[in-house]
């Protein structure tokens, strides 16, 4: 089964290198990278390149032009991009665990979608954290220093703890994996959400409709989350409003998604 792993990006090129560094050492090497590019300027396109020639791991950068905050709209793209079966999605922000990508490969399962955890690094660490510094020790280091939140996620017990329901609760578009062709059934995400918030809960309501249901899993598939200052927030009600409609309705299929996209008119 062939991965395609969707990173969103936003002039951050420095936490992006980091990020790719972490999918380059990946123990399974399988699968190839799809930066989503929501319209940073050169810097972010030469840290892409950068990566893309020095692994063996397939990169690819797409980009459309700085017209404020369109997530579901350039992750659509970047789908339409990818030629994996399977889909999964994170974000500039989010170093990845050794295993990240087996993991999801792993617990990986017809009618289900996969929603893993993270472990949040703080504001003094971040500047230095890297994929090397995601061992346990390191990691435990850092938590006495107050600079870990969500440590258990980091841990690896022989057993995951695994959970599957039909909640929002606790969605996150940043550690998140399913198959393309469920992906493509519900029309991805819908571009009626910009700014941020929300369509990422707008695409599993819509799945939830669909037939597919959650899986949760701990203890495996974790990222390591750097801090950052909060997005702009201006458009949050209106987010959720549309996802209220989503939640509410009938209807699975959104009309402004990724369609447009493969068929040529975009």
């Amino acid at each position: 089964m062939k991965i395609s792993v969707i990173i969103s990006t936003y002039n951050r090129p420095h936490y992006l290198r980091k990020v790719l560094c972490g999918y380059m050492s990946q123990t399974f090497r399988e699968f190839e990278v799809v930066v989503a590019d929501d319209g940073s300027s050169g810097e972010t396109a030469s840290v892409v390149d950068e990566s893309a020639r020095a692994s063996d791991i397939r990169v690819i950068h797409v980009w459309h032009p700085d017209e404020g905050f369109r997530l579901a709209m350039i992750r659509n793209r970047a789908v339409a991009r990818s030629s994996g079966e399977y889909l999964i999605f994170t974000d500039d922000d989010c170093i990845p665990a050794p295993r990240f990508v087996l993991d999801h490969y792993r617990y990986s399962e017809e009618g289900f979608f996969l929603q893993g955890h993270r472990v949040l690094i703080g504001e003094g660490a971040s500047g230095g954290f890297d994929h090397g510094s995601t061992a346990p020790a390191k990691l435990f280091a850092l938590m006495l220093r107050g600079e870990v939140g969500n440590f258990l996620n980091s841990l690896r017990p022989p057993l995951p703890w695994i959970r599957k329901g039909e909640s929002l609760r606790g969605i996150r578009g940043c550690n998140m994996s399913l198959f393309r062709r469920d992906f493509l059934a519900v029309n991805g995400f819908n571009e009626d959400f910009e700014g941020w918030g929300r369509e990422d809960s707008d695409l599993v309501a819509r799945l939830y409709k669909f037939g597919i249901r959650r899986k949760d899993v701990k203890f495996r598939a974790c990222c390591f989350h750097l801090h950052h200052a909060m997005f702009d927030r201006e458009r949050l009600e209106r987010n959720t409003a549309l996802l209220r409609q989503a939640v509410e309705g009938d209807h699975y299929w959104c009309r402004n998604g990724v369609d447009k996209y493969l068929d040529g008119r975009a």
